[in-house]
């Protein structure tokens, strides 16, 4: 009998949920998420054993989105958010490695957004001189992404359309606005 679970009883798995982001140089970590139209990119810097995964939603926020606001629902920003956190840990851009997972079009009949999503960051990735060393983008199949941000290694497996979560950020909170008094 083959065991169900391939992860080792000493790693320690975290999961990466839509609008998040982790980093780790940990050996015995493994980032994992499960995705349908959404992205997940895979940051490595093979020297240093600093790595990383994000999961975001939709690419980049429309004209209508308040300018400075920011929405970790976007690729835009988790991107950024990403690569500083792996530069902070001793991980270098010149060296960094990416692996891109997911921006699949699940419903048929909708928006493109996987498409939309697996565009986004290719095209980010190109402008910042990252190297893509793989990915497995696009189709109309969930996926679920094992990524150990140590070694730079990934395992990507197709899993039901059901299992993929559905498009819904998290409503954001809006401050409280009370009466001033100025005297």
């Amino acid at each position: 009998m083959e065991p169900t679970n391939l992860t080792p009883a000493n790693t320690t798995r975290i999961t990466v949920l839509q609008g998040q982001f982790r980093v780790s140089a940990g050996p015995r970590v493994e980032l994992s998420t499960v995705l349908g139209s959404c992205v997940a990119t895979c940051l490595f810097d093979p020297s240093s054993e600093v790595g990383g995964m994000n999961h975001f939603l939709l690419p980049e926020p429309p004209a209508s989105h308040a300018r400075g606001e920011v929405d970790v629902h976007y690729g835009v920003y988790l991107m950024e958010m990403l690569i500083n956190e792996m530069l902070a840990n001793g991980a270098r851009k010149e060296r960094l490695r990416a692996h891109l997972y997911g921006g699949a079009n699940i419903r048929s009949g909708m928006a493109r957004i996987g498409t939309a999503n697996a565009d986004f960051a290719r095209g980010f990735l190109e402008r910042e001189r990252i190297e893509l060393v793989r990915e497995d983008l696009g189709g109309n199949c969930a996926r679920r992404v094992d990524f150990r941000p140590a070694s730079g290694q990934v395992r990507c497996r197709v899993v039901p359309a059901s299992d993929a979560p559905d498009i819904q950020p998290q409503p954001r909170l809006v401050a409280q606005r009370g009466e001033v008094e100025l005297f």
